[in-house]
C-alpha cells in the first residue's frame, strides 16, 4: 500500500502541471526622434523608366521650383506640384544632345538651364521654350560638371576629364579663364554663396582647390587633400565651410581657418556619390526655425542626414538600388534622389498653403510673395545687421545682456603692458598682501621676479623688505616668500650693507623669523612631552636632520630650513661677512 500511495501523487502532478512552450518576444521598435519623423514625412513617389543612370539633379531657385533630371542623352523637367497628385510624367524634355548628359545647373533666376555632356559641349537653354541659346565648346575631353554662380548671371563654370577648369563669358561664348592645377579628372564644383568670385573644385587627384577669379596668375588660393578621389563638393550656407565626398567619407573643411578639417563622417559602406544641403524645420517654444543638414547618398543605397552643427548622423534611409545623385528644393518641401537603374525617388512634404497668396497670385504678371518670405532677411542685406535694435523684447525672447566692463587695477594694467617692475612696486605700495602675492606668482610664471628684484632702488627695496618682514612667516605665503627672502638677501647684500634703513628692515625680518622658530620649538617640546617619545630638540645644531612627520607646523620644511639659515646667518656674527649690519 505504501508503494501505491507514493506513485499516485506523481501521476497526478504530471497530468496537472503541463509545461507551456515559451513565446517569442516581439521585437521592439525604437521610438523615432522628431528629426526622423520630419524626414519620414516626405511622401515618396517613384518616377521610373528613365532609361539609364540619373547622373545629375537640380532645382530651380524660383517658385514653383521645378527640378531637372539628367539621364542618358536627355534632360527632363518635373513639377513638384504634380507629385502631390501622383503625376510622375515630365512637364518637358530636352533631347538636343549627342552624348550622355553629365551635369545640369539652373541660373539664379531660374530662366536658363546649363547642361554639359560627354562630348565636351556645354549648352545653355531657355527653360520655357527649351531652345538652345549658347553652345560653348572648348574642352577637349568629356565635361563632368557645369555650374552657374549663385550671385552671377553672366558667367559659367565647367570642368572635365582634361583636368582644366574653365570660366566662361556666356554672352560672348568665350573662355575668360583657364584654371589649371589639377592632375586628374575634375569631377565636381560649387560656387560660393557669399561671393561671385570664389568657387571650389574637386578632382580624382584627391585634392579640392579653392579658386578666385580675381587672382591674376590663375592659381588656386587654397588646397586641401581629401585622401580619396573626390566625387562631390559643396559650399555650406555660411560660405566659410565646404563639404567634400569621396570614398566612403564626407569631410567638412574650414576655409577661413586655412583649410583645417573640422570633421570626417564615415557612416557609408561604399563610395559616396553625391551630397547637397537640406533644411529641417524645428519648433522651439512654439516658434519655427530652420537648421541646415548635409544629405549624402552612396553606392550602398543609403541616404544619410548629417547634422554638421552637432557632428552626428540624425537620420538614415535605405533604397533598393545604388544612389547616384541627390537634391533638395529651396522651399524645403521636395527631396529627389536618382539611382543607377533610371529611377527617381521623389519625396514631397505637405505644408501649410498660403491662401492669401493664392488670391493675389499672378496679378499683372507678378508672382505672389508669401508673408514668410518677406520677413526673411539674408546676411547680404544691410538691414540684417541692424534688425531688432529698436524693438522691445517679447515674452519668449532670449535676452543677451551686454557684459559690464571690468575695471582693472593699476598693477593689472602695468602687467598687460609688460612693465613688470612698475607693477611690483605699485602693488607693494597698496599694502594688500593677496594682490602682492598674486603679482609675485605671475612674475614667477613669466620668469621676471628676480630681474625685478635686482632692478629695485633703495626705497623700492625697502617696501619689499617691509612686506617680507610682515608676511614671510605666514603659513599661507611662506612657501613662496621664504625662498624669495633668501634670494633678496643674496642678490642685494651690498645695498643692504650700505643703507641703515635696509638694515632696520633686516632686523625686523630676523625678529619675526626668530619668533616663528621659537613657536615651532615650543610646539615640538609639547609634542615630545605628550608622546614621551622624543626629547627637546636643539634647533640650531640639528635643524638639518629635523624630521617631524606628525607635527602640524605652520611653516613648510623648506621654509623652516630657509628661516634657520637666516637665523644662523645673522645669529653667529663671527662667521658673517656683513656682521656690522646690526
Amino acid at each position: 500500500m505504501a508503494e501505491i500511495r507514493a506513485e499516485e501523487p506523481a501521476s497526478t502532478i504530471s497530468k496537472t502541471f503541463l509545461i507551456k512552450p515559451k513565446l517569442k518576444s516581439k521585437p521592439r521598435s525604437l521610438p523615432q526622434t522628431p528629426e526622423s519623423k520630419y524626414w519620414s514625412s516626405f511622401k515618396s513617389t517613384k518616377i521610373p523608366n528613365l532609361v539609364s543612370s540619373i547622373s545629375s539633379l537640380s532645382f530651380s531657385p524660383s517658385p514653383p521650383h521645378l527640378f531637372a533630371a539628367a539621364y542618358s542623352a536627355s534632360v527632363s523637367l518635373f513639377s513638384p506640384l504634380s507629385l502631390s497628385d501622383g503625376d510622375v510624367s515630365p512637364s518637358s524634355t530636352i533631347s538636343s544632345f549627342s552624348d550622355v548628359v553629365s551635369s545640369i545647373s539652373f541660373r539664379n533666376d531660374g530662366l536658363l538651364l546649363a547642361a554639359s555632356d560627354l562630348s565636351g559641349l556645354v549648352q545653355v537653354f531657355d527653360v520655357k521654350t527649351r531652345t538652345p541659346l549658347r553652345r560653348l565648346r572648348s574642352h577637349t575631353r568629356p565635361v563632368r560638371f557645369v555650374k552657374y554662380p549663385v550671385l552671377d548671371k553672366l558667367h559659367l563654370l565647367s570642368g572635365g576629364d582634361d583636368a582644366v577648369v574653365k570660366f566662361w563669358d556666356v554672352a560672348g561664348e568665350s573662355v575668360v579663364l583657364d584654371l589649371m592645377g589639377h592632375k586628374d579628372y575634375v569631377r565636381c564644383s560649387d560656387c560660393s554663396p557669399v561671393s561671385p568670385d570664389l568657387f571650389v573644385t574637386g578632382s580624382y587627384d584627391h585634392t579640392v582647390k579653392v579658386w578666385d577669379v580675381r587672382v591674376e596668375n590663375s592659381r588656386s588660393v587654397l588646397e586641401v587633400n581629401h585622401g580619396k578621389p573626390v566625387e562631390d563638393v559643396i559650399y555650406l550656407p555660411s560660405g566659410g565651410l565646404i563639404a567634400t565626398a569621396g570614398g566612403n567619407s564626407v569631410k567638412i573643411w574650414d576655409l577661413i581657418g586655412g583649410g583645417r578639417m573640422v570633421y570626417s563622417m564615415e557612416s557609408h559602406n561604399k563610395t559616396v556619390t553625391s551630397i547637397c544641403v537640406g533644411r529641417v524645420r524645428k519648433e522651439n517654444d512654439g516658434a519655427e526655425s530652420m537648421e541646415d543638414r548635409i544629405l549624402s547618398v552612396g553606392l550602398d543605397g543609403y541616404m544619410k542626414v548629417f547634422d554638421f552643427g552637432n557632428m552626428k548622423v540624425t537620420h538614415s534611409m535605405r533604397f533598393p538600388a545604388p544612389l547616384m545623385s541627390v537634391s533638395f528644393s529651396p522651399d524645403c518641401r521636395t527631396r529627389v534622389i536618382g539611382t543607377s537603374n533610371g529611377i527617381i525617388f521623389a519625396g514631397r512634404r505637405k505644408g501649410k498653403e498660403n491662401v492669401e497668396s493664392g488670391r493675389v497670385g499672378n496679378v499683372l504678371g507678378f508672382e505672389s510673395i508669401s508673408e514668410s518670405e518677406r520677413r526673411v532677411l539674408k546676411p547680404t542685406y544691410f538691414r540684417y545687421f541692424h534688425r531688432g535694435q529698436s524693438e522691445k523684447p517679447t515674452e519668449g525672447d532670449y535676452l543677451v545682456m551686454r557684459n559690464k566692463k571690468i575695471k582693472l587695477a593699476e598693477h593689472d594694467k602695468l602687467l598687460k603692458k609688460f612693465r613688470h617692475k612698475d607693477a611690483l612696486v605699485s602693488v607693494l605700495s597698496r599694502k594688500n598682501r593677496e594682490n602682492v602675492v598674486a603679482v609675485m606668482e605671475e612674475l614667477v610664471a613669466r620668469k621676471k621676479l628676480l630681474k625685478c628684484v635686482s632692478n629695485l632702488d633703495s626705497d623700492e627695496l625697502g617696501l619689499l623688505l617691509t612686506f617680507l618682514s610682515k608676511n614671510a612667516t605666514m603659513p599661507r605665503y611662506s612657501s613662496l616668500l621664504m625662498g624669495l627672502t633668501k634670494k633678496v638677501i643674496e642678490m642685494r647684500v651690498e645695498d643692504i650693507r650700505n643703507s641703515d634703513a635696509l638694515k632696520g628692515h633686516i632686523r625686523n625680518l630676523k625678529r619675526s623669523i626668530e619668533e616663528e622658530l621659537r613657536i615651532q620649538h615650543s610646539l615640538q617640546e609639547i609634542q615630545a612631552l605628550g608622546t614621551s617619545r622624543a626629547s627637546s630638540v636643539n634647533l640650531f645644531s640639528g635643524l638639518g636632520n629635523l624630521h617631524l612627520p606628525s607635527l602640524q607646523t605652520s611653516l613648510t620644511p623648506a621654509a623652516l630650513l630657509t628661516s634657520a639659515s637666516l637665523i644662523l646667518m645673522f645669529g653667529n656674527k663671527s662667521r658673517m661677512a656683513f656682521v656690522n649690519f646690526f
